[in-house]
């Protein structure tokens, strides 16, 4: 039976109406109240005149009127466009103007933060605050607070929406510029609710702690994977890692997803005993967990399953490793989730051999849409799947990750790199080139190259390559620093800066990134 994404929780509101679906802070929110509430959403945004696929944008911490909004706007039709609460207004601006938000969905002081921006967002039509409305603002749009537009009856919306229409567009760094807005359907997002609620054993019982932002589809799936199984979601917007403990203890949560960074910092805290009786499992994607880092989680919470997994966005999830096979092969990906396929393919476009390395790909019901409005780059990682069978006319597309890996003789795969060079900290994928354009535009700089280097906890950390704007003058690295704290968010911010007389070119004259690299490879004190 196929279902839409606002279908994923109607079993439970009808079958088990008072059990509890989201928490935030001391508030609880029963699976009834959640379909009452999605309903008065989809009937507002109706009313609102949003058409079928229209998008509406989310720019709000974790809130309940978030998950409210994300599958109201799928049950009336839309397109929902969470934006992550930690980008600068410059930053949104591109993605409201990207993709065309009809309606956005925000806070005062957030939308204060925004006037400016959104004075050239044209194609806004509505914004909301969840809480007040300021008192002026000067936009060319009603602005009005949600209780304002909630003030209706919920009423049943007849669409004609189907499995392979798309619900969502969630937006990831690009290689080169500026980000991507990835297009899920709703068979891909339901698809992976299902998917990773089968391997992880979910059921309603389950109680899960959703603390990564729900822009990344990590995050997302906390809320979906829960509801697919008629389990609750408590929503938390942390401030220090013993935030995260102390939450575990307080809702006694059963599962926990987090990244390498925020894992490392978890491992060198007391757990209570009521955190290490509650938490049946853990989860790792956005970055491979430090080996050490594992052993003393391990240690610390012996109770608890670790499941490390490994994604992309264009394909929500691909592999998990069983907690029994941790002892065995510690640093693996492990294999394809329920319901995709994971081949390692060579340069001539062959399945690779034990050993070989090769790019990962990934078929199946898990592989996005594409890239919104960008025809090139979804070509670039969007293509036909190696597996064709002579006799079917059409072509299958998989997604062509990028990332190279090899695969054991029992078929467990092992991360080596990237193809290209992105920058993969805290969780996040970064392009170097929207780190290098806010220093550029400073002209506190001659040159810039933005570098991962590899870091203990942050996977890799930011470094700047750079060179003095004028011959015999220095470089102001605090101002360089301070700019980009400015106008990036923290994850984007670099860490340190290296200053050079030139920067190393390749044959073709462009800025050697992979010499450079190799060059600070050890700087943190990771031999890689």
């Amino acid at each position: 039976m196929t279902q839409l994404l606002h279908e994923l929780y109607q079993h439970t509101a009808i079958h088990d109406p008072d059990q509890v679906a989201l928490g935030f802070k001391a508030q609880t929110i029963s699976y009834k109240a959640l379909a009452s509430a999605v309903q008065l959403t989809a009937t507002a945004l109706h009313q609102s005149d949003l058409k079928r696929f229209e998008r509406v944008a989310i720019y709000l911490p974790k809130l309940p009127e978030a998950v409210f909004t994300f599958f109201g706007c799928s049950m009336a039709g839309g397109t929902f466009v969470p934006i992550n609460p930690i980008l600068k207004p410059a930053q949104v601006r591109y993605i409201l103007q990207d993709c065309n938000v009809r309606v956005l969905i925000t806070q005062r002081a957030r939308l204060q933060q925004l006037m400016d921006e959104l004075r050239h967002c044209h194609d806004i039509r509505l914004v909301v605050c969840v809480d007040d409305v300021p008192e002026e603002h000067h936009l060319p749009c009603p602005v009005i607070s949600w209780q304002q537009w909630l003030n209706t009856s919920p009423k049943p919306i007849a669409t004609a929406t189907i499995d392979t229409d798309m619900a969502a567009i969630l937006y990831t760094s690009g290689s080169t510029g500026r980000p991507k807005g990835v297009v899920l359907s709703h068979r891909n997002m339901v698809t992976g609710a299902h998917s990773v609620a089968q391997y992880l054993e979910n059921t309603a019982k389950d109680r899960l702690l959703a603390v990564l932002p729900m822009s990344f589809d990590y995050g997302l799936s906390q809320i979906t994977t829960a509801f697919s199984r008629g389990a609750s979601c408590f929503l938390m917007d942390y401030l220090l890692p013993k935030d995260v403990i102390r939450a575990v203890q307080r809702y006694q949560i059963t599962g926990l997803a987090a990244v390498p960074p925020l894992w490392v910092q978890l491992a060198e805290l007391e757990w209570p005993e009521e955190s290490k009786d509650s938490l049946r499992y853990i989860t790792n994607s956005g970055g491979a967990m430090p080996t050490a880092t594992l052993s003393k989680l391990r240690s610390a919470l012996p109770k608890t399953q670790p499941y490390l997994m490994y994604g992309l966005t264009e394909a929500f999830r691909s592999s998990y490793l069983p907690p029994g096979e941790l002892e065995k092969r510690p640093t693996s990906m492990g294999k394809a989730i329920p319901n995709a396929e994971l081949l390692v393919i060579n340069e001539a476009g062959e399945e690779c051999e034990p050993h070989e390395p090769g790019e990962l790909v990934h078929r199946g019901s898990l592989v996005a849409m594409g890239y919104w409005n960008d025809t090139e780059k979804t070509q670039l990682r969007f293509r036909p799947s190696p597996t064709k069978l002579s006799g079917i006319p059409t072509e299958e597309l998989a997604v062509w990750s990028g990332d190279i890996v090899k695969k054991d003789e029992e078929g467990f795969l092992y991360f080596i790199g990237r193809n290209d060079d992105m920058i993969k900290t805290s969780g996040y994928r970064v392009s170097p080139s929207e780190v290098e354009e806010v220093v550029y535009a400073s002209g506190l700089v001659g040159e810039v190259a933005a570098l991962g280097i590899p870091h203990p906890q942050l996977g890799q950390a930011i470094v700047l390559a750079v060179t003095s704007p004028q011959p015999d003058s220095n470089i102001d690295e605090v101002a360089v620093i301070n700019t980009c704290k400015a106008q990036l968010p923290g994850f984007m911010v670099p860490t340190q800066l290296q200053c050079l007389p030139t920067l190393p070119r390749n044959p073709n004259g462009k800025i050697d990134r992979k010499l450079l690299t190799s060059q600070f490879q050890t700087l943190f004190g990771v031999n890689d």
